[in-house]
């Protein structure tokens, strides 16, 4: 009899209470879907860049080297935030090409553009990552999820300061 009570209790104290944090198990799935999107449109965005920086050239060579890494380069810290989030929703991030290629928005870009068409990309692939997180907000706002509405608010700033910089390289 003693040894079932201390199984019992041994096992009560090794299971995982249910997650209680304020939002209901299904927006918390419905949340983590979206920002699932998202991240696959950030590291698809992600790579995009990167290519691009290794492979730019012409006149504005090394203008557009030197952006591209820093927009990289943020991109890059942007992935373990939204990762995080989902995460802290209690579900499972993607993390494969096969989940990102299902997930993405963006398309991926084949051969190496000219370096105009490269910013052209890029200004397409920011704002389409913009919406994408854009989209979220009504699932977010309705759930009360403030930690996730900052995250989207942070990500979409970001996506349309990007957007408007790399657009001006377009004009005359």
């Amino acid at each position: 009899m003693k040894a079932k009570k201390a199984a019992k209790a041994e096992a009560a104290v090794t299971q995982v209470p249910p997650m209680d944090i304020g939002i209901s198990a299904s927006d918390r799935a419905q949340i983590a879907q979206g920002l699932s999107a998202l991240l696959a449109d950030s590291y698809t965005l992600y790579l995009m860049t990167h290519n691009f920086h290794w492979n730019v050239t012409g006149p504005q060579f090394n203008s557009l080297h030197t952006m591209f890494m820093a927009q990289y380069t943020e991109q890059w810290a942007a992935l373990d935030v939204i990762a995080e989030r989902i995460r802290a929703l209690g579900h499972p991030a993607p993390g494969t090409y096969k989940q990102f290629v299902k997930l993405a928005s963006i398309k991926e870009v084949e051969g190496v553009p000219k370096a105009t068409d490269m910013v052209r990309h890029l200004v397409a692939a920011q704002e389409a990552t913009a919406r994408t997180a854009r989209k979220l907000f009504p699932v977010v706002d309705a759930a009360n999820d403030q930690p996730t509405a900052d995250v989207l608010t942070q990500r979409i700033d970001v996506h349309e300061k990007t957007a408007w910089m790399l657009r001006s390289l377009l004009e005359e």
